[in-house]
């Protein structure tokens, strides 16, 4: 038994740890916040972001923004996500990465079903990404192709 507490113990400081870690940029304004949600193909509903008209089943969840430096040049870039069994199958979430222009605007570079995992390899300095999701089979794996994300596989 007191094994297990200090697995679970030890489990919940490790996804605090790694959390933090991914946060690692500083949250947007609500200004920025309201331009990447934009950029994104996200509307405002009250005090919620939404692309899925699902907003009312308990699987729902409304758009959020994680900001995550991908390319190493000092600029993070967006990853907006919404998760729903309605919309978004089995997977249950829907996610799309922007990255910010020099004029300040944000464009969508990726966006698929499933759940985005940075990959060791690169290309043109940018890490592919797998969509993952349920099941065991081979999940599609994206590349950066010097403009966007296209897929790999």
């Amino acid at each position: 038994m007191t094994g297990t507490i200090w697995a679970g113990v030890f489990v919940g400081a490790a996804m605090l740890a790694l959390s933090a870690m991914a946060a690692g940029a500083a949250e947007p304004s609500a200004a920025e916040r309201a331009a990447i949600f934009k950029a994104a193909g996200f509307k405002a509903k009250g005090d919620k972001y939404v692309r899925c008209e699902d907003d009312v089943t308990m699987s729902y969840s409304p758009g959020r923004i994680e900001m995550e430096d991908l390319n190493a040049d000092g600029t993070a870039e967006a990853w907006v996500k919404e998760g729903s069994l309605f919309c978004y199958g089995n997977t249950a979430e829907f996610f799309v990465l922007l990255t910010k222009q020099a004029n300040g605007a944000w464009i969508n570079i990726l966006e698929s079903v499933g759940v985005p995992m940075t990959l060791e390899t690169k290309s043109n300095g940018w890490p592919d990404i797998e969509a993952g999701g349920p099941g065991l089979g081979k999940f599609p794996v994206h590349r950066y192709n010097g403009k966007d994300y296209v897929l790999k596989n």
